[in-house]
């Protein structure tokens, strides 16, 4: 059995990590450098960097940032914000990240993933979902939730992976920022919809919350406002999931 993935986010507006809820009013969380150095020494398996403001400021995210993130870490860099076109995904790539995560651009144009995992291999490419409930159970929103799609996150997961990507970053937008635990309905929904690892985002309140969303399916759990405000460790989380039996890295 795979080990389950604790995965720190880092939301990026201005060089500046930041927080919000539901994607809104957003506050200062400090240095991207340094709180992803101490996350990494913490124990934590992965970073997700996500520049919250390049795809409604049209522009790709902040490579200054990313590589001065890239340069300090020794764990995989996810990164997305801004990707538009394959040659956003090369320079992120040439950036630092391991990993690119593409949410907008391949809502418009879904040929990007199957050019991306072509070019760079299924591996480096995240599809990011953001998805709430609605009457008819589930949509997923674009540009940072900004924009509705009448689309289910389940059917775009299952063509997500059927042009290629590697990986899918689900949201919860109700959930983020939120501290009331991850939506295990959509969780589960979508890790049953395909047959690529599921990252969980949005709610995480307590270290016994990630082994809840691990056990309902996903394959990692990822955090911002509970590791940035001091609540839990990376070590902690990881404990609260070996004491439910679940396989974690050290």
């Amino acid at each position: 059995m795979l080990a389950k993935r604790i995965i720190a986010c880092l939301d990026v507006r201005d060089g500046r990590v930041v927080k919000g809820r539901r994607f809104l009013g957003l506050r200062d969380a400090g240095d991207p450098v340094e709180r992803a150095l101490a996350y990494r020494d913490d124990g934590i398996d992965e970073i997700v960097v996500l520049d919250v403001s390049a795809t409604l400021e049209s522009r790709l995210a902040n490579r200054r940032t990313i590589e001065a993130i890239a340069r300090a870490l020794d764990v995989p860099l996810t990164v997305g914000g801004g990707v538009r076109e394959i040659d956003d995904v090369a320079r992120l790539l040439d950036a630092g990240a391991d990993k690119v995560s593409i949410n907008s651009a391949a809502l418009a144009r879904p040929q990007l993933l199957s050019d991306a995992a072509s070019r760079f291999g299924s591996q480096c490419v995240v599809i990011s979902i953001d998805a709430r409930r609605d009457a008819n159970g589930y949509a997923i929103a674009s540009h940072s939730a900004s924009r509705p799609y009448a689309r289910d996150p389940f059917d775009w997961a299952r063509q997500a992976q059927t042009l290629g990507a590697g990986e899918v970053l689900l949201t919860s937008i109700d959930r983020d920022g939120s501290r009331e635990g991850f939506d295990l309905d959509l969780v589960r929904g979508v890790s049953a919809a395909v047959s690529l690892p599921v990252v969980a985002s949005g709610g995480a309140s307590t270290p016994e919350s990630f082994a809840s969303v691990l056990q309902a399916g996903a394959d990692a759990a990822l955090g911002a406002s509970i590791f940035h405000d001091g609540d839990a460790r990376a070590s902690d989380v990881k404990r609260a999931c070996r004491a439910r039996g679940l396989t974690v890295r050290p």
